[in-house]
């Protein structure tokens, strides 16, 4: 009993680690990648059940003739068809072991396509040390195929090797690191496009916050003054039981509210001109100086006005101007 219980728990821990460590799953394929490698395999045994071949069954290099010989390499390419995209280097170290034992062969011609493939897309999908290696790799033995057999066998049609060599290898790896290139290209290209809207989006939020903070410092500026005075006066109207007194004081309430107005339509004025790319003309200028003196003034402040006329630029003259006003408002809150 004892024996049974100890089997049971061992094996329900190592069915336990099991599910925990074993499974691993695969990187599904692409749906192109699945296509591409049906297409070949039926292609292949089309090619082989028809007797088309690459080589003689006579050619030295043959040592396994017939149609049988050349199906494993063509099964184990179109598998490694579906790696392609997925793990392409492990694609085309599987395929370059298949397309060596297809050499011993009669050949199949869509093994040898598919192996171009995967060449082409160890390069375009691969990492860039990796493509870089690829392609100095197939040009060294393009070369190599090309020089070392003529300098064998002393024939021209040796030099057919450096050429199958190329076009089988070289070519598809060139092609693919043409076509990386360019894919990389567009990628950074379209990345600086959305860093370039990104700033341009961050300008004009910065621009709106600025625009909206100048907006308040106006209406402040505008309003401040003149309800200040109205809350003076209508505290002083409200104090005082003097029926002249008191009329002063709503005089004064009233100039200054129909001036905060007409201040405010300015502003709003301002807000409905989206296309106003200047300050307008209605902005108080240091001439305005002489009314704000007068209006406080009349407020009960004793002030006076000593100016030098001249020219300065817009922005610099209606800073001044609420400067002014500013200065004015606090002394008359607060003095």
């Amino acid at each position: 009993m004892q024996l049974r219980t100890l089997l049971g728990n061992h094996a329900r821990g190592t069915r336990a680690v099991l599910d925990g460590f074993m499974p691993v799953r695969l990187p599904r394929p692409h749906r192109f990648d699945v296509y591409v490698a049906i297409g070949g395999l039926l292609g292949g045994l089309l090619l082989a059940g028809i007797g088309l071949s690459t080589r003689k069954s006579a050619d030295p290099i043959t040592l396994f003739d017939g149609p049988w010989p050349v199906l494993p390499p063509l099964v184990v390419t179109a598998c490694c068809e579906l790696l392609r995209r997925t793990a392409p280097r492990t694609a085309l170290l599987i395929g370059t072991a298949a397309i060596c034992a297809d050499l011993v062969t009669q050949g199949n011609l869509a093994t040898i396509l598919m192996f171009t493939d995967l060449v082409y897309a160890a390069v375009l999908y691969g990492t860039a040390a990796s493509a870089r290696r690829i392609l100095w790799i197939t040009g060294l033995l393009s070369v190599a195929g090309t020089l070392a057999p003529f300098a064998l066998w002393r024939v021209p049609q040796a030099l057919l090797i450096g050429v199958v060599t190329g076009i089988v290898a070289f070519g598809p790896a060139a092609t693919g690191w043409i076509v990386r290139d360019h894919r990389d290209a567009a990628e950074a290209a379209r990345l600086r496009a959305e860093q370039t809207a990104l700033l341009a989006e961050m300008d004009r939020t910065q621009a709106i916050s600025a625009e909206r903070a100048r907006m308040a410092r106006e209406l402040h500026d505008m309003v401040a003054n003149h309800l200040s005075a109205i809350a003076i006066h209508s505290t002083a109207a409200l104090s005082i039981d003097d029926p002249g007194t008191s009329k002063e004081a709503l005089t004064v309430i009233r100039e200054n509210s129909v001036a905060g107005l007409a201040e405010m339509r300015r502003l709003i004025g301002i807000l409905r001109d989206a296309g106003a790319g200047t300050e307008p003309a209605a902005a108080p200028t240091l001439g305005g100086l002489t009314d704000l003196v007068d209006g406080a003034r009349a407020n009960g402040l004793d002030i006076t006005l000593d100016t030098d006329h001249g020219t300065v630029p817009a922005p610099v003259e209606l800073a001044a101007y609420r400067i002014v006003q500013e200065s004015l408002t606090n002394a008359l809150k607060h003095a």
